[in-house]
């Protein structure tokens, strides 16, 4: 955990109890904490402070959980969040992931499990060890992606993607035509630590297929039912 030190973690939990159980055992691990119980102070308090991971309660007074996390995101924050709830059903799992959230997490929980979510979010590299992250632009079909930025173009527009999508079009770039399968880019892009399920991927390529459709027929992702996905560019 040496390495982990001084990582700065903003918890957003209006239930005290909670928030300071939570605190106490990051304290104990070496992290500094920050505690929150209002999410309307959520924005101000990221712009004003260095923080490495935020732990989200969704219900919250001021702004809820998904509106914080969608907002940070717009903002073009990529800091590791992870959604801590007693909100469980698949839809709201869903609206989570796809706002952005690295893990999502349904209370209650151990302490054990949490402090090995955190550390596996933050040794995750926030961009894929691949040759084109050196790369000033990419031409993807009918797509012009700027991986130092995250940023996809279709012809002037920007398509706007989830770092999570953004990092599935680069994997899946590397070998157009090859079959990923869910492992594959589970591993790849979330890291071989991670704790999810394969729901994830699928929640992931589903959105970015859709994303990219109005780049017309030269840039397609193809699922390969029971196997994976590949990139297709004519």
């Amino acid at each position: 955990m040496s390495e982990l030190k001084q990582q700065h973690i903003l918890i957003i939990e209006d239930e005290q109890t909670i928030a300071t159980l939570i605190s106490y055992n990051l304290k104990k691990e070496g992290y500094l904490t920050t505690i929150l119980t209002d999410g309307s102070q959520a924005l101000q308090e990221l712009q004003r402070g260095d923080y490495d991971m935020m732990l989200l309660d969704v219900m919250l007074p001021g702004s809820d959980g998904f509106q914080i996390l969608a907002s940070v995101r717009r903002m073009g924050m990529k800091l590791p969040i992870i959604m801590v709830t007693a909100r469980n059903s698949e839809e709201e799992i869903v609206q989570g992931l796809m706002n952005g959230a690295d893990d999502y997490m349904i209370k209650p929980f151990g302490v054990g499990e949490l402090l090995a979510r955190i550390s596996a979010v933050l040794r995750r590299s926030p961009e894929l060890n691949i040759q084109t992250q050196q790369v000033k632009q990419l031409n993807i079909g009918t797509l012009t992606v700027f991986p130092e930025k995250y940023e996809v173009y279709y012809k002037t527009e920007l398509i706007p993607l989830r770092p999570k999508e953004f990092q599935i079009l680069l994997c899946l770039y590397e070998q157009p035509g090859r079959i990923f399968s869910r492992d594959d880019l589970m591993n790849r892009v979330w890291g071989y630590d991670y704790f999810g399920d394969q729901r994830t991927v699928d929640v992931h390529v589903s959105s970015l297929r859709k994303k990219i459709e109005q780049a017309g027929e030269s840039v397609k992702i193809e699922a390969i039912r029971g196997v994976g996905y590949k990139l297709i560019m004519a």
